[in-house]
């Protein structure tokens, strides 16, 4: 298990240290902010669709690794999806980082996301986990005021 995790961290730092779609999105059809104001996470979302569907997606922002990994492997997740299939995916990661310690999580359908299975040891942790997803949700729906994970 030992290796597991050392390989979990590896992700989770090499994402931190070159996160994927990090930009800003020129032409954005959809934007949000996150902040977490227990660690300092500022995030900003930016996607651009077609119809339902998530063409094209990234991020700006500074935070803790967690908060910016889970940022750069949500945008390489959603990419092509459309927003059932986004919101789905939030509710199997939500799931996932939130499970009690006692259950074995199930991250057979997370892919890369599984690298977060081990945030639930760590309670405070989950809101930077899923404030780049909190965010994304507020984006699609259109929400004016930024997200806080408060």
């Amino acid at each position: 298990m030992s290796d597991l995790r050392e390989l979990y961290q590896q992700v989770i730092l090499d994402h931190n240290k070159s996160p994927r779609n990090f930009k800003l999105l020129e032409d954005a059809d959809h934007t949000s902010e996150g902040f977490n104001p227990l660690c300092g996470d500022h995030i900003n979302v930016y996607t651009k669709m077609d119809g339902d569907q998530i063409v094209d997606i990234s991020f700006q922002g500074s935070g803790c690794a967690i908060s910016k990994a889970s940022a750069s492997l949500m945008t390489d997740a959603l990419k092509g999806k459309t927003c059932e299939e986004a919101e789905s995916l939030f509710a199997i990661f939500h799931a996932l980082v939130t499970a009690d310690m006692d259950t074995t999580p199930d991250t057979s359908s997370v892919g890369k996301l599984a690298v977060f299975a081990g945030v639930r040891e760590y309670p405070a942790r989950i809101k930077c986990a899923t404030l780049a997803w909190h965010t994304l949700n507020a984006a699609l729906e259109g929400e004016d005021e930024p997200v806080t994970t408060e």
